[in-house]
């Protein structure tokens, strides 16, 4: 098929793009979660539940440095996102040329604080003297593997920039089954954690091969220009806040795993993530659907239109709203029963863990639509302020209250210190979108109350619920999600948000279709 066939010459609007981004994203989600699905009962199977609890450490060890890399290519997507009408192709090549620079002015830092992490993972997870160069190993394959996804990800930066991520549709689910199949293959050859590990960095280097070839077919401007010191300046700058950003945001969101395992230990922390799982599994969805939009948005607001950009912003508040509660009131439903079938009933936390977990990706969701809209500004700096606040809150209670509480210690910690969050990125929000600030106390008493209701009930009849089959818990799923999104959608949303989500629904299946 020919580049003249792909791009059809009718008009594609902005809803149509973010359409079919989020039908990509979908298609992709769907993979990755069927393989986790397969794969993790494998890894605890085969690693056992201490060394699958020291595989999520180093996991989240290494992604702490992720934003040691100045995270060039978050910064790379948003210069695109609002430069995507740009008549001259050589700015978007000296663009990519900028975060070419800024990666390399970063690498010696991510491969230096790297290598400490390396060497003090063994310490970090208490395995004994035995398991130290493994660990060392597969946290070193970890460290590789983000070195490399660094530079890989530059072409797929500027296809979503350009707003064009349905253009991967197949190719990025397509990986997550070569990422399984791999991840199979090391546990069934007997090579435990670094085979694991290996298989990452293997599935990084298809890639990024893949997706350089991808972009090249469907982005003419794509390419690599020097670029001129303001441009490096410039990106090196909003890099910079990112990257404080990530640090952050890792230390908020990736700390629990951490602290519980130093406090408590391996084993605790694979009943932690295996509760939690479905939680993550819903986190993942909405951050590929609403990312979908997200380079749409950017474009609204780099054209300055300022009122329609606050509008989407409203209806993206109200879909995650009516999404959280219904798939956490499902996950609390049933979530008892998903981990006696999949995994066993020992890995489930119990009552007051899983209510927690579900209430903090509730918040998690809100949290970054709003945070996804402040990037799209191109003001990252307001936002890492507020995320350092929160960052250290949750450090801090979460230390104080894990030795005692356990698992419901973290998640308190993390609801306590995402409060702060909560309370400021509306209030941001309104500054950068140019409208007065203040807190919406009273549109959102009535979805708070429904959400806390549905959320309240589900629990207790989730922790009394065991289905002995997969075929009742997924006929269970399906009917309560269904009644869940009719009451929520009901009960805690306006006329006139209803009238908005409905319209966007429709608008979004009409361009899908085509």
């Amino acid at each position: 098929m020919s580049v003249e066939t792909v791009t059809a010459p009718r008009p594609v609007t902005l809803t149509r793009r973010a359409s079919l981004n989020a039908v990509q994203s979908l298609l992709d989600y769907a993979a990755r979660l069927a393989v986790g699905l397969a794969i993790t009962p494998l890894l605890v199977g085969r690693l056992g539940r201490e060394m699958f609890g020291v595989w999520e450490m180093i996991n989240r060890l290494i992604s702490y440095m992720s934003a040691a890399d100045g995270r060039p290519t978050e910064a790379l997507r948003l210069v695109i996102a609002t430069k995507q009408a740009a008549v001259d192709q050589v700015e978007h090549r000296r663009a990519v040329g900028a975060a070419l620079v800024v990666w390399v002015l970063f690498l010696p830092l991510l491969a230096g604080l790297g290598a400490v992490l390396v060497w003090l993972s063994p310490t970090i997870t208490k395995v004994p003297l035995s398991l130290h160069t493994t660990v060392r190993l597969a946290s070193a394959a970890l460290l590789l593997s983000l070195l490399l996804g660094g530079l890989s990800s530059v072409p797929e930066s500027v296809l979503r920039g350009m707003n064009l991520g349905y253009k991967r549709m197949g190719f990025q689910a397509g990986l997550n089954v070569i990422g399984g199949g791999l991840t199979a293959g090391a546990i069934f050859a007997g090579l435990g954690l670094v085979g694991v590990a290996g298989a990452q960095l293997a599935l990084v280097a298809i890639t990024g091969v893949g997706f350089w070839i991808l972009v090249r077919r469907y982005v003419a401007s794509f390419g690599v220009a020097r670029p001129s010191a303001h441009d490096v300046r410039s990106l090196l700058g909003m890099s910079a806040w990112i990257a404080i950003g990530e640090v952050i945001a890792k230390l908020a969101l990736a700390s629990d795993v951490i602290v519980l395992g130093m406090v408590a230990s391996p084993a605790v922390v694979t009943t932690y993530v295996l509760t939690g799982y479905a939680g993550r599994i819903a986190l993942g969805l909405h951050l590929f659907t609403t990312g979908a939009a997200m380079p749409g948005m950017g474009g609204v607001i780099g054209r300055g239109d300022y009122a329609h950009a606050a509008r989407l912003r409203r209806e993206i508040m109200s879909l995650t709203w009516l999404f959280v509660t219904a798939v956490g009131g499902a996950i609390l439903l049933w979530n008892r029963s998903f981990l006696a079938l999949w995994v066993g009933m020992e890995n489930y936390a119990g009552f007051w863990a899983n209510l927690l977990i579900v209430i903090g990706t509730a918040q998690t969701a809100l949290l970054r639509s709003d945070a996804f809209v402040l990037d799209a500004t191109l003001q990252p700096r307001l936002r890492v302020v507020v995320a350092a606040v929160a960052a250290a809150a949750i450090l801090g209670t979460s230390i104080a209250l894990t030795p005692s509480l356990g698992i419901v210690g973290v998640c308190l910690g993390l609801l306590v210190g995402r409060l702060i969050q909560t309370i400021a990125y509306p209030l941001l929000v309104d500054r950068c979108l140019h409208r007065p600030a203040r807190l919406p106390v009273r549109s959102i008493a009535r979805p708070l109350a429904v959400t806390l209701l549905v959320f309240g009930v589900a629990a207790v009849l989730g922790d009394r619920l065991l289905t002995r089959d997969w075929l009742t818990w997924a006929f269970g799923v399906v009917a309560s999600l269904a009644l869940i999104v009719g009451l929520a959608f009901a009960a805690g949303l306006r006329a006139e948000a209803r009238r908005t989500v409905v319209g966007r629904w429709r608008t979004m299946l009409e361009t899908a279709r085509g």
